[in-house]
């Protein structure tokens, strides 16, 4: 699935107009992180349940969001279903190939570790993703872009440093972590090849969701019977004892909640301050580690407590300061006023 994260800039309307939008559009302002945040745990329920269906458990997620998106498209015109071209499929490819690569890493990381670590396994993803958009657009990041990334790079290895207060089954194995490195440099990828992806499906992205999700699967569905996940299917329900409603209803779960995520891109959310910002990603990371310990009964050590810190910490100092980095003037500074055009609102 695509993860279309709402994003937020400042608001250019009026101040009156700009908080009855935010009081609109409050419950749905936080979609994103709650969804992943189920995302996450149904996935790691899944997961421990059926280990060994990895591809098939994400494939029948593409599926299932592709399908909603069908239904979705019928009931309202504001979903639009782009029309099969090979041309474009091709252009596509390298964002399709990325994001379902990326997916893949995704899945095996987190079948590998605690759903509370997850995060920690993960956390080079801001670093990674300030590394290779600086590369794509050959621009030298911020010293406070420099600082976040570093102090989130700090919080990742202090993360995964072997504890011995850990029994040997919980701390990862070093091939999972490998798994959580790719699956955060194909996340930077992702973001960097949706820009130069969006001009090739009319700006859409739920015609881009569309195209990455039936792509992905393409792609998935071949490995999935060359890994033998089809037969070792066919095995569990035979044997009787395998309870294949976890393995059902997870599916159905993360499938409309992967759908859900394409909702937030049609929304198009762009009303969330980077405070609220900041506080939404904060309490996603305690929750996550929360729950973690409730449901899976994760261990946490100090070092694990302190990484999860330093990386929360990083990456709001990072918001914080791209929130100063892109502030455009205001209106009242230079005494200019707000005319309305074709429903938005320019500087005159």
């Amino acid at each position: 699935m695509v993860p279309l994260e709402a994003t937020y800039v400042r608001p250019t309307c009026p101040p009156a107009a700009s908080s009855l939008l935010r009081l609109a559009v409050l419950p749905i302002t936080h979609l994103p992180a709650s969804t992943a945040l189920v995302m996450v745990f149904v996935n790691k329920l899944v997961l421990n349940n059926t280990p060994d269906l990895p591809l098939l458990f994400l494939l029948a997620q593409l599926l299932i969001a592709v399908v909603l998106l069908h239904v979705s498209a019928a009931i309202s015109h504001r979903v639009e279903i782009p029309h099969f071209d090979w041309g474009v499929a091709k252009k596509l490819t390298p964002v399709v190939l990325v994001n379902v690569i990326g997916l893949v890493f995704n899945t095996l990381c987190l079948r590998g570790v605690e759903a509370s670590y997850f995060q920690i396994a993960r956390g080079l993803q801001l670093p990674l993703t300030i590394l290779v958009s600086s590369i794509y657009t050959r621009c030298v990041p911020s010293i406070k872009t420099i600082a976040a990334a570093v102090l989130v790079s700090c919080g990742f290895f202090v993360g995964v440093a072997p504890s011995s207060a850990l029994p040997s089954l919980a701390n990862p194995t070093p091939i999972t972590l490998f798994y959580g490195i790719l699956s955060s440099l194909f996340i930077a990828l992702h973001a960097v090849l949706i820009k130069s992806s969006l001009p090739h499906c009319e700006n859409s992205t739920i015609q881009l969701a569309w195209w990455t999700n039936v792509g992905s699967a393409v792609f998935l569905l071949p490995f999935v019977v060359f890994n033998g996940e089809l037969q070792i299917l066919r095995d569990n329900i035979l044997e009787g004892s395998w309870d294949g409603k976890v393995f059902g209803w997870g599916c159905l779960v993360t499938g409309v909640f992967g759908f859900l995520l394409c909702v937030a891109g049609l929304l198009s959310i762009k009303v969330t301050s980077p405070i609220t910002h900041m506080f939404s990603s904060a309490a996603k990371s305690v929750l996550q580690t929360l729950l973690g310990v409730y449901i899976f009964h994760d261990i946490l050590t100090v070092n694990r407590i302190s990484s999860i810190l330093i990386i929360l910490g990083g990456t709001m100092y990072y918001t914080w300061a791209k929130s100063f980095e892109f502030k455009p003037p205001q209106p009242e500074m230079y005494g200019q006023s707000m005319r309305r055009k074709n429903g938005e609102y320019s500087i005159q």
